[in-house]
């Protein structure tokens, strides 16, 4: 590899902001914010969404109500379901 273009590769903890929790991983990214964690500084990236509170991974996953869908659906055709033309001989 070249010196000097890559962009430093190194440990950064990752804050999921809505359950605090924190790890430490290997990346490239690039942030003005710190943390000291067991005496070491790194760099610090705040998520929105990690697997530690995605509804997908929690299993807290809504599921669509299927009734509601199907009461749209009669109401919405309840007007054209008797007029219905016979076919002919």
């Amino acid at each position: 590899m070249k010196e000097g273009i890559h962009p430093a590769y190194r440990e950064v903890v990752f804050l999921d902001q809505q359950t605090g929790n924190t790890f430490i991983s290997r990346s490239t990214l690039n942030s003005r914010e710190t943390i000291e964690i067991d005496g070491t500084t790194y760099p610090l990236f705040k998520c929105d969404v990690t697997s530690e509170s995605h509804p997908f991974y929690t299993g807290a996953q809504t599921r669509i109500v299927e009734t509601g869908r199907v009461e749209k659906f009669r109401q919405r055709f309840a007007r054209t379901a008797g007029t219905r033309s016979k076919p002919t001989a």
